[in-house]
């Protein structure tokens, strides 16, 4: 089952200095926090503040490529998570015509934005998510094990959030 979802937090890891993105399902209570690129981040943060660069960046010149093909994104699905790595699916609609693409879910989530497309999470991807610990699979030293810790105590109230 699908959860549709909207970005509730776009942050900095103080840990690692990684971006996060939160994003928050509209029913129920459930948040999927994904560490991201700082490229992908600056682009996300870009759509949700409505900044308008002088020249595209990457993710609108793609939005400009597709609509001039006349090619639309109606919606994304953040539909897998192995290994600590999340996947994603962009779901293009060409007229009579429909195809996906796997794509990475930050890459997903900013084109999403800008083509005002929905969000979802698979159910599976929220109980991997919740089921595994941050840190656990990758260091077990006693280093690894105080991040885990560390990881595992945040709470969405700990990043900030955009106003949109």
């Amino acid at each position: 089952m699908l959860h549709k979802v909207n970005i509730s937090g776009l942050a900095m890891d103080p840990a690692s200095n990684t971006p996060i993105v939160l994003l928050k399902t509209e029913e129920g209570d459930k948040t999927l926090p994904i560490w991201i690129g700082l490229l992908e981040a600056t682009s996300i943060a870009s759509a949700l503040q409505d900044i308008q660069f002088d020249r595209p960046m990457t993710h609108d010149l793609f939005k400009n490529l597709t609509q001039m093909l006349n090619l639309h994104i109606n919606r994304i699905d953040i539909c897998d998570l192995k290994d600590n790595t999340f996947f994603a699916e962009i779901h293009f609609a060409f007229g009579e015509r429909s195809f996906t693409m796997d794509a990475r879910p930050s890459d997903a989530i900013a084109l999403a934005l800008r083509f005002k497309a929905p969000i979802f999470v698979d159910d599976q991807v929220m109980e991997k998510s919740q089921a595994s610990k941050p840190g656990e699979a990758l260091d077990d030293s006693e280093e690894g094990k105080k991040w885990a810790d560390y990881l595992e105590k945040l709470s969405p109230e700990d990043f900030g959030k955009y106003k949109v």
